[in-house]
């Protein structure tokens, strides 16, 4: 029902009493009100550029004004804060890097909060603890907003081509207005229980990601100083029953394959800091839930060293540097 009330919220009072509403889709008109964006990073900037091709006048804000230059140029309004953004939409995504960011983006002095209006949809795409999901939507829920956490797997690759898979947490009557704003986003919009799964989803499948990034680049070092042409060994693990995502899609091997951060010096991406920090997130997950991940521990442990030997800002994938370097060491 929340929804329905919703979605004839979007039509009252933007267009004049003689419109027949009989004749005029709830889509084509949800179509034409704004949808806020907060953040435009290397996800964010692709995913708000995806609604605005798809006819969503969208107002965006970020900590980095330099961030916004190119939705604006393709017709974004732009924005100082948080609270602005949701003073003129009541549809908002947020995608950010941490939950220190989610909280204050929302709770802050200017957080979406302050300003949010009752029945506002907050969808909330970044990678962040569950629990913070969690207190993000009870305090959305006092001031008659509805929250749901909606992170994302692809990479800036699928955020650029609209072909991301969102996780997605929340009631699930509300599930249907959200699928109609993340269907101009991604390839897959899968509802996953109540506020909080979408992130247990999402902190599953990184902490799988990042085991099989690892393990392919191991493999990969050890076949090259077997003396195998790394194009061919990537070409016979593909095809054999060690292939994976790593392997096929994103080789952590320069000159590998084109069009992957491995081939730009490991520039762009998914940067190791962020998959450390999704690696803690899940290590502290296991932790209070007593769960045994040996592997997941020992790779936060790895990407935690890269952090500190200056891989921070380098894509994930650039384990396979790390490793080499190691050799010499």
């Amino acid at each position: 029902m929340a929804a329905v009330l919703r979605g004839c919220r979007y039509l009252v009072g933007r267009y004049p009493k003689h419109v027949d509403f009989a004749f005029v889709s709830t889509r084509s008109m949800a179509s034409k009100t704004q949808v806020g964006f907060i953040g435009l990073g290397n996800m964010g900037n692709p995913m708000a550029k995806n609604l605005l091709k798809h006819g969503y006048p969208v107002i965006a804000t970020d900590v980095f004004p330099e961030s916004c230059k190119e939705v604006q140029e393709l017709g974004a309004q732009i924005v100082d804060n948080p609270a602005e953004v949701a003073d003129k939409a009541d549809r908002i995504i947020t995608m950010l890097p941490s939950s220190p960011n989610v909280i204050d983006a929302y709770t802050g002095p200017n957080g979406i909060l302050k300003k949010v209006k009752k029945g506002s949809l907050l969808i909330d795409s970044s990678t962040i603890d569950p629990a913070v999901s969690k207190e993000m939507a009870a305090a959305a829920e006092k001031m008659g907003a509805v929250f749901m956490d909606a992170p994302v797997s692809g990479g800036v690759g699928a955020a650029s081509s609209g072909k991301l898979t969102f996780m997605v947490g929340g009631a699930e009557e509300e599930f249907t207005a959200a699928k109609e704003l993340l269907s101009c986003m991604g390839a897959n919009v899968v509802y996953c229980g109540q506020v909080g799964t979408g992130q247990a989803a999402k902190i599953c499948n990184n902490m799988l990601l990042a085991i099989g990034m690892i393990g392919t680049s191991e493999t990969m070092n050890l076949g090259i100083r077997l003396g195998l042409d790394p194009k061919l060994l990537a070409k016979i693990l593909n095809m054999s029953s060690g292939r994976c995502w790593s392997s096929d899609t994103y080789n952590p091997v320069p000159g590998v394959m084109e069009g992957v951060p491995s081939g730009n010096n490991y520039q762009g991406g998914f940067g190791t800091q962020l998959m450390a920090k999704d690696l803690g997130l899940a290590q502290n997950t296991a932790t209070n839930t007593k769960t045994p991940v040996p592997l997941g521990s020992l790779a936060h442990q790895i990407y935690r060293m890269m952090c500190a030997r200056g891989y921070a800002n380098k894509d994930f994938s650039s384990v396979f540097q790390f490793l080499r370097e190691e050799e010499g060491q």
